[in-house]
Order: C-alpha cells, then structure tokens, then sequence
C-alpha cells in the first residue's frame, strides 16, 4: 500500500521579532500562500494551522485549506498534531513545512519524503553541508542549528554549539579539517509517532539547547536525516523580508 501524506503549515500571526509575519507581503503575494503553494507542487492534501483569524481568512481568500488551533501550542509540532486530528486526514506520514520558507524546494519536500521508503523511519528531517566559504563566524552562529549523523544516516545530536569538536586542532583551522552540517527545520512524522511526541515532557537537553528535537532523541526516538544542498532564505525579520524581495525580482523561481 503507497504512503499517503499531508502537508501542514504551522503558522502564528504573533512573534516578538516579526508579528504578522505570514501574511507580509513577497512580492505580490502573501508569504503563507507562497510556501502554501510551493508545497502544493508536490504533497497534493495541504493544510494551514494556526490560531489566527486573519491568516485563516487569507489563506482562505486564495482557496486555501486551513484549520483552527489552539493559542497554548508551545511548538509548531504540537500544532502539526491538533491539525492532523482536526482534519480527519487519511495520511499516514505528516510533513511539517515552516511557514517562513517561502522558497522550499520540490526536491527538499521529496528528500524528506523518500526517507519514509524505509519502513523502520518514525520521524526525518533534513540537513546540508556547512560551506566553508561562510566562514567560521557563521559556523559559530547559536541561531545556526548545527546535527552530526550515524553510519545509517540517524541524527545523533544537534547543538547551538560547533559539533564535532576537533580536537589538538586551533579553530581557526576547523573548516579545513573536518565536515560540518547545519539543520534545515523541515520534519516528517508517521502519523502514530506524532501522536506520542504530544505526550512527552519537555526534556533537559531541549530545555537546555532550546530545542524540540532533542526532547525526541532523549526519548529514545531516531531521527532520520536526508541530505539537501539547496540554499533557502528563512524569514525572521523584516530585514530578511527585504532580502527575500531583492532574491525574489532577480531569479525566478
């Protein structure tokens, strides 16, 4: 039997850096129905969640399908979770899509889902190779979410922090000698692992690295990872919003 799946957009109208931020305008279009639609491309049963009646009234406006949630959801996970139940989907595999990634790729949401091919996968995401010329500045970023992988391509842990640590190395020299990889916070969940992620607490390392995904790995859970080079501009500021215009009127996309 194929795997059936649902794509949901978690999507808050408040955020301390950039309240209203999925209905900013991106050049003509509204940022919620850009990512609504990208992931149209490719995931045919698509849905925005949220607890706002203005995005649900946006989102609506261009023929959108949308649900209502709670306001005490603490992540977009837990969000994902109502939705899926709310919506009486059939999916077996549920693809969360930040709702700040206007420019997701075709192949980034296919990566992800071909991880569910291997029956024994509970939970994916994905990562992409630090590039070098960036910097070690951007390296040591905490706001760039750095994950190291087992042989089988499972996440053993993410980190604020630079991982791996190279050793008798001055870190200067770390980018010429070791392999770096930072997160892309897209995730796939098998509908029943979903369900028992809502019930767990908060764990040390997440409360610690500020981190949901660590509070699965200290469960016991394994996180598959996909490997993806695409360059994406998630939007956090304003000032992002300005580049993601600039990108936007010379490429398109």
């Amino acid at each position: 039997m194929d795997t059936k799946f649902i794509g949901i957009i978690p999507a808050r109208y408040a955020s301390s850096r950039f309240p209203g931020k999925p209905l900013a305008d991106l050049c003509g279009m509204s940022m919620i129905e850009r990512v609504y639609r990208r992931v149209s491309d490719v995931i045919p049963e698509v849905a925005v969640a949220t607890d706002d009646n203005r995005i649900e009234e946006a989102v609506k406006a261009f023929g959108g399908r949308v649900v209502m949630t709670s306001t005490a959801h603490r992540s977009g996970t837990d969000r994902c979770r109502e939705a899926a139940a709310l919506l009486n989907s059939d999916s077996d595999v549920v693809i969360n899509i930040q709702g700040d990634e206007p420019f997701i790729a075709k192949s980034q949401i296919e990566a992800l889902i071909d991880c569910f091919s291997d029956n024994t996968v509970e939970i994916a995401s994905l990562a992409r190779p630090f590039d070098p010329a960036m910097g070690f500045d951007a390296l040591f970023d905490p706001n760039l979410v750095k994950v190291v992988m087992d042989d089988h391509m499972n996440a053993l842990y993410f980190s604020r922090s630079i991982i791996p640590y190279v050793r008798n190395v001055e870190w200067k020299q770390w980018l010429e000698n070791a392999h770096f990889h930072t997160h892309v916070g897209l995730y796939g969940y098998r509908r029943a692992t979903l369900d028992k992620l809502g019930t767990l607490p908060q764990s040390p390392l997440e409360i610690a690295e500020s981190l949901e995904q660590l509070r699965w790995l200290q469960a016991g859970y394994r996180i598959r990872m996909a490997i993806t080079k695409e360059p994406t501009i998630g939007i956090d500021t304003p000032a992002d919003l300005e580049t993601a215009r600039k990108f936007l009127k010379n490429n398109t996309i």
